[in-house]
């Protein structure tokens, strides 16, 4: 049986299960925490980790593709299961977030993906995705500034899960989007997939708080393609901002 580690409180399960990964953690290896006190997002941003939520790490061997793909890729397999599994209908929002988008409103974040890439682990290279998901996470246990800015599962669907549930259906979701991975055809369905389901296409958007043009398509690699009046470009890495009504 794989490990499994299970926090009441924890820092971040990203951090722990990095550091296990350095200390010859092997595939399979999960972090799981009831709470986490500085959740990691991407870069320098905090993942609100309230109990209620699943925060989620897993040990993976990286599959044969483009690392910047690996968090999209995720989004795009758990996007497909809860509209399967729950009714609930979502957006990924580049580069690896689960977006509710109402008619009326801003889209709100119900989950958020990490892959972190570690090439000179002790037993070969190692991927550890990171997971989470707002399943039942009270809105009043979020920051004020965040309560209108965050999904919660719950509240999407009229049977809704528990967390550990959740966590079982969030590891095979994994394991299915690295089988995808595995191939040539696996990885061309994937990023079609993404495409169909990426948020704010034909929309103006900002980068790192700086105005980028207008997103077009997401390349095959994972980059984001946008345009501006100089043309298109990709982009590889920073904080999307869609500029919503535009």
């Amino acid at each position: 049986m794989p490990d499994r580690q299970f926090f009441d409180e924890l820092p971040s399960t990203q951090l722990r299960a990095l550091e296990l990964v350095r200390a010859g953690g092997e595939p399979g290896t999960r972090v799981v925490a009831a709470r986490q006190t500085a959740g990691r997002g991407r870069g320098d941003h905090l993942w609100a980790s309230p109990p209620g939520g699943l925060y989620l790490s897993i040990v993976c061997l990286p599959p044969p593709a483009p690392a910047g793909l690996f968090p999209i890729a995720v989004a795009e397999c758990l996007r497909q299961h809860l509209e399967d599994a729950y009714g609930c209908r979502t957006h990924v929002k580049w580069p690896n977030d689960l977006l509710v988008v109402p008619e009326r409103g801003p889209p709100a974040k119900l989950a958020g993906i990490l892959a972190d890439l570690v090439s000179d682990a002790p037993g070969g290279p190692r991927l550890v995705v990171g997971v989470g998901v707002n399943v039942r996470a009270p809105r009043a246990e979020f920051p004020e500034a965040l309560r209108d800015r965050v999904a919660v599962l719950s509240e999407l669907t009229s049977y809704p899960p528990d967390v550990d549930q959740v966590e079982s259906e969030v590891a095979d979701v994994v394991d299915r989007t690295l089988e995808l991975l595995e191939t040539a055809p696996g990885r061309a369905a994937l990023v079609a997939s993404c495409r169909r389901a990426l948020y704010g296409r034909g929309r103006r958007a900002r980068l790192d708080g700086q105005p980028v043009g207008v997103v077009r398509d997401l390349g095959d690699e994972g980059e984001l393609w946008v345009e501006d009046g100089r043309g298109r470009r990709a982009v590889w890495v920073g904080d999307l901002t869609v500029e919503e009504g535009s």
